[in-house]
């Protein structure tokens, strides 16, 4: 079939032909941000998940529905090892620029961004990564303390009002949260805590692993009572499959067999990011419509090395040796969770010896702790390609 037509997206937050099954959490961030800009009471939120279910292709559409509702957005990503104020701090400056330009909130605007100088320069010594145009003076005692926590909610409060003069919320959409560091996210809670607190129209949409909920509770105890977490799952349901896999080979001219749409299903297990490679996969084998079982089978062969090249490869190569040993061994035990007891038992090690490499490959993302004691791959089908990366598992 032709490969320029060929309707699939398998690419890291590359966006689907159709964002199936997220209907009713784009809709629970549109209402929250609306109802902030209201001045009424919302709940911030943060979208939790495995690697692969498109979080981040989730994220960049509700950016844009809250865009189309003549919103600012800033959009970030936390990377590791940069700081808050780096990432957060020119994308501000945009938008209160912007601000400025509605005459009904100049003098606001003006004044939050003295206070971005402020900040700026107050935190250039704690976090040197902070690069902003500044073309203003600080307004003195403006959010220059230099303590993160306390500058960040002035700032933020001060942003919030000039967007309330504006008629507009200040929505922050953060992905990868799990990457800031512990402090730095407390006072990115703590700042959303004193604008929610003062009705301001400011909401962050946040977007990381599962472990964030742990995390955003550790660095602030009411963190569970200010956000939301809804979690972002494989597609379940069959019209969304469907939705996600067939239509757009539909509207193509091509069809599937229901052994072929059964088939991808029973590779993928309904994650989105698996669903575009094999639907890729099978559109370059297949000949001619429609896409049969056996046109899958071939394909998958193809989208497997697909994923290891890419995919899995991309996480498998920032790992240590030791690290590597210890998903090795979790690999050997199956797709998981596993109790950590039995994974060091599989290792040939104790559990208090492999507590620093949990740790870290924790810190990394590669693994989570569903409950007490349990651990599991944040990765979707790793297990399955530790085995074929790692062939022979050797303990210890």
């Amino acid at each position: 079939m032709n490969p320029i037509t060929n309707p699939y997206a398998p690419g890291a937050g590359a966006p689907p032909p159709a964002l199936a099954g997220r209907d009713d959490l784009r809709e629970r961030v549109h209402v929250a941000i609306e109802r902030a800009r209201r001045g009424r009471h919302a709940k911030s939120v943060i979208l939790v998940g495995l690697r692969g279910v498109g979080k981040t292709v989730l994220l960049d559409r509700m950016r844009l529905d809250c865009e189309a509702r003549g919103n600012q957005t800033i959009r970030v990503e936390a990377p590791e090892g940069r700081s808050l104020p780096a990432i957060l701090a020119p994308r501000l400056r945009s938008v209160l620029l912007g601000l400025s330009r509605v005459a009904a909130a100049r003098d606001l605007a003006d004044r939050a961004l003295r206070a971005l100088v402020g900040f700026a320069r107050s935190l250039k010594v704690t976090f040197n990564d902070i690069e902003v145009g500044l073309d203003r003076e600080p307004e003195p005692g403006l959010a220059d303390n230099g303590d993160l926590e306390a500058d960040l909610g002035v700032l933020l409060e001060q942003a919030g009002l000039a967007a309330r003069q504006a008629g507009v919320a200040i929505a922050l959409f953060i992905d990868e949260l799990q990457y800031l560091e512990e402090s730095q996210l407390a006072a990115l809670i703590s700042a959303l805590h004193h604008c929610s607190q003062r009705q301001l129209p400011i909401v962050m949409v946040g977007a990381g692993l599962p472990q964030l909920r742990g995390r955003a509770g550790n660095a602030k105890s009411y963190a569970e009572r200010l956000f939301d977490y809804p979690d972002v799952g494989p597609l379940t349901r069959e019209e969304d499959l469907r939705q996600a896999l067939i239509e757009p080979a539909l509207e193509e001219g091509v069809e599937y067999t229901d052994g072929a749409f059964r088939a991808v299903l029973s590779h993928t297990g309904g994650y989105p990011y698996f669903l575009q490679e094999w639907g890729a996969s099978a559109w370059k084998v297949a000949t001619a419509s429609p896409i049969t079982e056996q046109d899958v089978e071939a394909a998958t062969e193809q989208a497997i090395a697909e994923l290891d090249q890419s995919f899995f490869m991309v996480r498998f190569d920032r790992l240590t040796p030791a690290e590597k040993s210890y998903l090795r061994a979790m690999a050997e035990l199956g797709a998981g969770p596993h109790r950590s007891g039995e994974i060091a038992a599989k290792a040939g090690r104790t559990s208090a010896s492999l507590a620093p490499i949990r740790n870290n490959l924790i810190q990394k993302g590669m693994i989570w702790s569903p409950s007490h004691g349990d651990t599991a791959f944040t990765v979707p089908l790793f297990d399955a390609f530790l085995k074929r990366v790692m062939p022979e598992f050797e303990p210890g």
